[in-house]
């Protein structure tokens, strides 16, 4: 699920998406390994005579780890935890977000299109350096979603 919330606020993202950690990426997480994931959105505006204008870029990244010591999951997102009795739980808060602000009211032009292009991914440039090499192209590790959507008029 994949919405913009375009009102006198400005614009918003909504977003939702649906995927299970694959068994090898779980196992690395029961090692202490942590997973970031990693949500962009840029809002552009269309331009015929010269490349579309980057109104808007922001980025969020959340941090997975295991505990041993607890046997919990802890989901980090800036300087918010949040912990959790099973993956799967734990799992669910990071694959989605409501009231994301895009833009502010002032940014839009009235008259102008605009469209958003959303990406969200496991990040595995965040992983050790050595799990970096071993993983090179194994589609259990390649977790990416893009979406582009044009934004209404209000």
């Amino acid at each position: 699920m994949f919405e913009l919330v375009h009102n006198d606020d400005g614009v918003a993202v909504n977003f939702a998406v649906r995927f299970d950690l694959p068994p090898s990426v779980e196992d690395a997480l029961l090692k202490g390994v942590p997973l970031h994931f990693v949500a962009e959105a840029a809002l552009f505006r269309e331009r015929w005579y010269w490349r579309d204008q980057a109104v808007s870029h922001v980025s969020r990244t959340w941090r997975l780890a295991y505990q041993p010591l607890t046997r919990s999951y802890r989901v980090s997102f800036g300087g918010l935890n949040q912990n959790f009795d099973s993956v799967a739980e734990a799992v669910t808060a990071v694959r989605r977000m409501t009231g994301w602000r895009l833009a502010e009211p002032g940014q839009l032009d009235a008259g102008s299109k605009y469209y958003v292009e959303f990406s969200y991914k496991l990040d595995t440039t965040m992983l050790p350096r050595p799990m970096q090499i071993g993983i090179g192209g194994q589609p259990d590790w390649l977790l990416k979603l893009e979406r582009v959507q044009r934004l209404a008029a209000p």
